[in-house]
């Protein structure tokens, strides 16, 4: 009777010594986020490339490629019926991969317009630690209406648009997220330069550049990368 007993006391005392090794196991293997990733979102007509310099200074302050994503998508489509909703999908897709409870969210031009959707009515606001905007038409660019007979997102960029009525309304910059602009007076895609600046927002002067190369500069970039490492 002893000798029987014995045995699923000897499996319960092994099922116990294994128990604290399985458990550091699945710890080890689960998914932790050393930094919080960076997610980089082009403007309209453009794609991932964009970002080369940007990324290449990232990398150069600590970052790794495992940090840093870029979001390709199909800027003809709506900012805020369409694109809003894939932006979403794509930061779960992020979170899921490093185990970062947030990520940062640097935008150019159009790419404002989704992501503050996102953020503002997403669900985003929760999700999102930093959020930069890089020459974004925050307040509609009257330069979209040359192209807003034919382009949804053009559409989303003229002032008085729904979507830049909507993103206006109430708080502009919502939750516990912090928000950062940079413009440029010589920007030749935002009329008038004061679109780009938030209420609630470090809205900061590039200087005389041009729209795209703000994605480009120095100072822009040190100050990007100050903003999201704050």
């Amino acid at each position: 009777m002893l000798r029987r007993s014995s045995v699923p006391l000897t499996l319960a005392a092994v099922a116990a010594l294994l128990m604290p090794l399985t458990t550091a196991r699945a710890a080890e293997e689960a998914p932790t986020a050393a930094r919080t990733p960076v997610i980089f979102v082009h403007g309209y007509n453009a794609d991932p490339d964009v970002w080369g310099s940007l990324r290449d200074d990232f990398k150069a302050s600590g970052y790794t490629d495992a940090d840093l994503f870029s979001w390709g998508y199909d800027t003809g489509k709506s900012a805020n019926e369409v694109l809003s909703g894939r932006f979403a999908a794509y930061v779960e897709q992020v979170r899921a991969q490093t185990g970062a409870a947030k990520v940062d969210v640097v935008a150019h031009s159009f790419g404002g317009l989704v992501t503050r959707w996102y953020v503002k009515y997403g669900g985003g606001t929760g999700k999102v630690a930093h959020w930069a905007s890089l020459a974004g038409p925050n307040h509609g660019t009257a330069t979209a209406w040359a192209c807003a007979a034919w382009s949804q997102a053009c559409r989303d960029m003229t002032p008085g648009s729904y979507v830049q009525d909507g993103l206006a309304e109430g708080d502009e910059t919502p939750g516990d997220v912090a928000y950062a602009t940079w413009w440029s007076n010589c920007d030749e895609v935002i009329n008038p330069d004061n679109s780009v600046p938030l209420d609630g927002a470090a809205n900061h002067a590039a200087g005389c550049l041009k729209h795209n190369d703000l994605l480009g500069d120095d100072g822009v970039s040190q100050g990007v990368r100050d903003f999201v490492g704050g």
